[in-house]
């Protein structure tokens, strides 16, 4: 009768320290639960951070790397075992630089200037979906799962210029952008990117531990299928047709090649380390 006594105590005792150990002292599961979010960082530059603050170098890093980079990505636990990962970027950019040229046949001094000017404009698009399933107890928990996601982006820089060509300034002075200009006076008016297509599906393994009430460091290893393509760009110059029955202002354009990716692979050999917030 003691022995069961003692076993029936010890035996409510573990359970107890057990569900203890999922609760903060302030009553807070440690744990996520059914319908929280969670929004994941990149861990490698906290944990470096603080490696370096406790060794007093500068040279520490993590083998790590950020689910996607420039993505939004979170996931939406459907019960205490599963989760939904999404992923989204909708990026629009634009830059605008101006540069300072002499206006071609000025007499003062110092010589009056013209404005030439570059923009560059840029779209990125991504989207991506997956399940994540837990298994295991306690704070430290191993999951798997399958993601898949597709991306869009393209590109475009334009380029004004103060002087302009004439029959007598077949070569007016101009920004340099990158070497843009030719040897003969040509100068890049318009440079488009090809449209890049990708798509991407994946399955993942990896540990999640829960250090603090609903925040946990995770990493994992992903193994999948890749594909990248680039469609065909353009380049527009401009230049003085001295040559053609009416001398004047010529444009061509020409086209830049395709490009595409292929592979079938361990995609993050060094691993994720991420930190997740659950609310």
């Amino acid at each position: 009768m003691k022995k069961l006594i003692l076993t029936a105590a010890l035996a409510t005792a573990i359970i107890g320290a057990n569900a203890q150990d999922m609760m903060s002292k302030k009553n807070t599961p440690i744990l996520p639960e059914a319908n929280d979010w969670s929004i994941g960082f990149d861990a490698a530059p906290l944990l470096g951070y603080f490696g370096n603050l406790f060794n007093n170098t500068v040279d520490n890093s993590v083998s790590a790397r950020y689910q996607q980079n420039m993505t939004l990505v979170g996931k939406m636990m459907k019960d205490e075992n599963t989760a939904i990962r999404a992923k989204v970027r909708i990026g629009f950019g634009s830059t605008s630089n101006d540069g300072i040229v002499d206006q071609d046949g000025s007499t003062s001094n110092p010589p009056a200037t013209v404005t030439d000017n570059r923009k560059i404009s840029s779209m990125n698009f991504t989207i991506g979906a997956g399940i994540q399933k837990y298994r295991g107890k306690g704070r430290l928990k191993g999951f798997y799962g399958a993601e898949a996601g597709i991306g869009l982006g393209s590109g475009k820089t334009t380029y004004t210029y103060g002087n302009a060509f004439s029959a007598t300034n077949t070569s007016p002075n101009s920004t340099n952008w990158g070497g843009n200009l030719g040897g003969n006076g040509e100068r890049t008016t318009e440079a488009k990117n090809g449209s890049t297509f990708g798509f991407n599906i994946r399955g993942f393994i990896g540990a999640e531990y829960f250090f603090a009430p609903k925040m946990s460091l995770s990493a994992e290893y992903g193994w999948g299928l890749g594909l990248t393509s680039t469609g065909e760009g353009e380049s527009t110059v401009e230049f003085w047709d001295a040559g053609a029955t009416t001398p004047g202002v010529k444009t061509v354009t020409t086209k830049t090649g395709k490009s595409s990716n292929f592979n079938l692979d361990v995609d993050n050999a060094g691993g994720q380390i991420v930190l997740s917030m659950y609310f």
